[in-house]
């Protein structure tokens, strides 16, 4: 996507793959900036599905429409095979989907309190709209 800075790239991306999980029935999405926190990327999209299928099926679908969109793949994709916690890492976006209790558990969203979050809205409930 040409003429957007790394950050805005970051931002469309991590909402791409926030819409693309919705689609699969994937819950609570929680978009954090974590550049001043973090340093080694830019936003983690956080997100549960309810068992491992759904889990394998989020994943797929983010993975084919971030294709489709940014032309990209994930540079490592982690947990796959147990479909309790799945990192898909695009390098400046951190996708994670986890089933309800790998998120209860670890807590992503307290562990980065501090961090700014990035609006997101369900694109039917969007019209149109790009604000964060």
């Amino acid at each position: 996507m040409s003429g957007l800075s790394a950050d805005e790239e970051s931002v469309e991306l991590a909402r791409a793959a926030a819409d693309a999980a919705d689609a699969k029935g994937a819950t609570d999405p929680v978009l954090v900036d974590v550049r001043e926190v973090l340093g080694i990327c830019d936003v983690f999209v956080l997100l549960t599905a309810a068992n491992d299928r759904q889990v394998k099926a989020v994943t797929d679908h983010v993975e084919t429409e971030v294709a489709a969109r940014f032309g990209r793949r994930p540079r490592s994709v982690e947990g796959a095979d147990a479909r309790r916690w799945v990192l898909l890492d695009y390098g400046d976006v951190v996708v994670h989907v986890f089933q309800p209790e790998e998120r209860s558990t670890y807590r992503l969203e307290r562990l980065y309190a501090d961090a700014d979050r990035i609006g997101w809205s369900e694109p039917r409930l969007r019209e149109g709209s790009d604000t964060e």
